[in-house]
């Protein structure tokens, strides 16, 4: 996989959208930069480096600089192209998919900083969701909005095209990861309403009649299909959200630790702390005071 370092921009050099009604075969070239092609219909036949590609609707492929590449077969076709640079852009081999998926899916920080602000994209992939589609299309046509006007914009394009790569990577990703599960896409978005519903309601008390009513969904079933995807039961999801948010509040805050266990949904200081201790192996006291050493 290419992995991207978000944290600085990429240069665009071009952008647009073509669309072909009589069949139509790419040109031979050569280029010394990233070239992002995002097909709405049609089909793209390509060679690169003699190895060929049939690209589709919902299709993202990423032609890299130094190589050859030329069309090898005339068809109709619209799609989007952005060529781009950026100075810190690696290949690198990912052995477990399924559990940078998972990273991505529970908004797990990387175990290593480095790692932290990376975006990771497949050379070739297909967006198949009707909805993650036609949002990826509309941030197409936003892009390029924008580098029309380039000499005002040159940084939002850039910032908007940053952007549409975090996105199209998770989306990808979390297709890696519904295919590995084998399941039906209606489990797979109850789990992942559920984790939005988690992450945003954590403070708040989240039992198990609650869910069954606003997931419409046996609590006993959406318990094994969550932990199946995330690795969790839900409860133990829900506690790991609040202590990572209690972690956070003890770091960047001087907050009382009655008062992180409320922001966290602990509400209660005596059992904040005995259930923070059982996940940390410290206290929260102890916790804070060791961070501060670190820091």
């Amino acid at each position: 996989m290419l992995t991207v370092n978000m944290d600085i921009l990429p240069k665009i050099r071009l952008a647009g959208f073509v669309s072909y009604r009589t069949p139509w075969i790419h040109f031979k070239r050569k280029l010394d930069e990233y070239v992002l092609i995002f097909i709405k219909s049609g089909e793209l036949h390509l060679l690169e480096n003699g190895t060929p590609y049939i690209l589709k609707r919902g299709d993202v492929f990423l032609l890299e600089p130094g190589l050859h590449h030329e069309g090898f077969e005339k068809h109709v076709c619209a799609y989007y192209y952005v060529h781009f640079s950026h100075a810190n852009i690696t290949s690198r081999p990912v052995g477990d998919r399924k559990a940078l998926a998972r990273h991505f899916l529970l908004e797990e920080k990387q175990a290593d900083a480095d790692d932290s602000n990376l975006c990771y994209l497949s050379k070739h992939f297909t967006l198949t969701g009707k909805s993650a589609l036609l949002q990826a299309f509309h941030a197409m046509d936003e892009l390029r909005e924008l580098y029309c006007r380039k000499q005002y914009n040159q940084n939002l394009t850039a910032l908007q095209f940053s952007r549409l790569l975090i996105e199209l990577s998770r989306e990808h990703l979390l297709a890696e990861l519904h295919k590995e599960n084998n399941l039906n896409s209606k489990s797979f978005m109850k789990v992942h309403a559920l984790l939005e519903y988690i992450h945003h309601h954590y403070v708040d008390k989240i039992a198990s009649p609650d869910i069954e009513r606003l997931f419409e969904c046996n609590f006993d079933y959406l318990n094994r299909i969550f932990k199946t995807i995330t690795g969790y039961p839900i409860a133990q999801y829900i506690i790991k959200v609040r202590i990572d948010h209690a972690k956070e509040l003890l770091q960047a805050t001087s907050l009382s630790i009655g008062e992180i266990g409320y922001l966290s949904g602990l509400n209660d200081p005596y059992y904040f702390s005995k259930v923070f201790k059982k996940h940390i192996g410290l206290s929260p006291l102890q916790y804070r005071a060791e961070e501060a050493i670190s820091t």
